[in-house]
């Protein structure tokens, strides 16, 4: 006998079960839902195994800490028997990479531009699973990309894309912008079919990277992607990344951007994903004055808030170097005396790169002389160098 839910006291079969959550999920402001089980991605273990033996999540040790239940979602509640894959389309209206020319002013990645997405998909994705629940008088938990759960995988499971050669989920539909969340459900829904992979011979995510993050096709070393560098990273970034990274101070949306695939895609409906004014392009210098509590009243309710202001100056300040523009010395000097020697290390390498050798040289006479982090030495010794070459 098939199981049965009540809508407005009429039996419905397990076909009617998935269109009613369709009809539920694209009510709260998702744009597309599809099915799988909990047992469809038997591979994404030993991807994530391999990933991590190599040392590429980088200071990202939580995968390691959680990646039994993230290689199996079984393992992560064994009682669930299904898995609702939802997507929220996120699509930028105008070229994300615009900015990028935009040397003295800096470029936000497009996720972050608007109210934090974590609490905006969860939120959603709560009414859906309430009303099942209610419904059907199933369990459920709902899950957006914090927990220990491989949503790409599990999306291109359910068909709502593929895994591009970026890592990132592609859809058909709406390119490389999509945000995933899963509602796991002991309700057993009958799986939608998986998604081919349609990424043919187009390397274009691979060769855009500006830091080449991408060993080879479908496979990336987190340790230098520059999304990860400027939001997952806690300490100073590498020397070798700084000028690739140009004015990107939080994440980086060059793979994505390219995708030949986002010319199907358009413009989020979603309202509460909107981008913010301040958001687009602030000016750099605006940027290097703030201090702890106006980078959180500023970035209250936005993915950036939770990196922290000393992460996020030492952004700034890779930028600020990067920007050619001599009138941010001022602003940049300010940061020699941070409490953070993240901040301090990355003013110098800053004015290393803004000032003229001999200022920059009679500068570090005077400042070096009172520090004493090894770290910010280092950056004064190489400045030196660099003046002297």
């Amino acid at each position: 006998m098939p199981t049965r839910i009540f809508d407005h006291g009429r039996a419905a079969t397990m076909s009617t079960l998935k269109a009613q959550i369709r009809e539920r999920a694209a009510a709260a402001g998702f744009d597309v839902v599809r099915f799988t089980a909990p047992g469809a991605i038997p591979a994404a273990g030993e991807r994530l195994s391999a990933f991590l033996a190599a040392g590429r999540h980088g200071d990202m040790d939580w995968m390691e800490r959680t990646a039994e239940r993230r290689a199996a979602p079984g393992v992560l509640w064994p009682e669930a028997r299904s898995v609702v894959v939802l997507g929220l389309n996120y699509g930028p209206g105008s070229d994300p990479l615009a900015t990028l020319a935009k040397r003295s002013r800096a470029t936000i990645s497009v996720y972050a531009r608007g109210k934090d997405y974590h609490d905006v998909v969860k939120k959603k994705l709560k009414q859906v699973a309430g009303w099942l629940h209610r419904e059907s008088g199933c369990e459920v938990k709902v899950f957006v990309d914090t927990a220990p759960v491989m949503e790409k995988p599990l999306a291109e499971a359910a068909g709502l894309g593929w895994q591009g050669k970026h890592t990132n989920l592609v859809s058909r539909d709406f390119g490389s912008w999509l945000f995933l969340g899963s509602i796991f459900t002991t309700q057993s829904i009958a799986p939608d079919e998986r998604e081919a992979d349609h990424c043919g011979q187009c390397r274009s995510c691979l060769d855009i990277c500006p830091t080449n993050a991408f060993p080879k096709p479908y496979e990336l070393d987190a340790r230098r992607c520059i999304s990860y560098l400027t939001i997952e990273h806690k300490g100073h970034i590498a020397l070798e990344f700084r000028e690739a990274m140009g004015n990107r101070i939080f994440g980086c949306d060059d793979c994505l951007a390219v995708c030949p695939w986002n010319k199907f895609a358009h413009r989020s409906r979603e309202a509460k994903l909107a981008w913010r004014a301040d958001m687009v392009d602030p000016p750099l210098d605006e940027l290097l004055a703030l201090d702890d509590a106006a980078f959180r009243a500023r970035f209250a309710g936005t993915p950036i808030k939770r990196t922290g202001r000393d992460r996020f100056i030492r952004n700034v300040l890779i930028a600020a170097g990067n920007s050619t523009n001599t009138e941010l010395i001022e602003k940049v000097k300010h940061h020699l005396d941070d409490g953070s020697p993240l901040v301090r290390a990355m003013a110098v390498w800053a004015l290393s790169r803004l000032m003229p050798a001999p200022s920059f040289g009679a500068l570090r006479e005077i400042a070096a002389a009172g520090e004493n982090d090894d770290g910010v030495l280092g950056e004064w010794n190489r400045g030196r160098e660099r003046a002297h070459a």
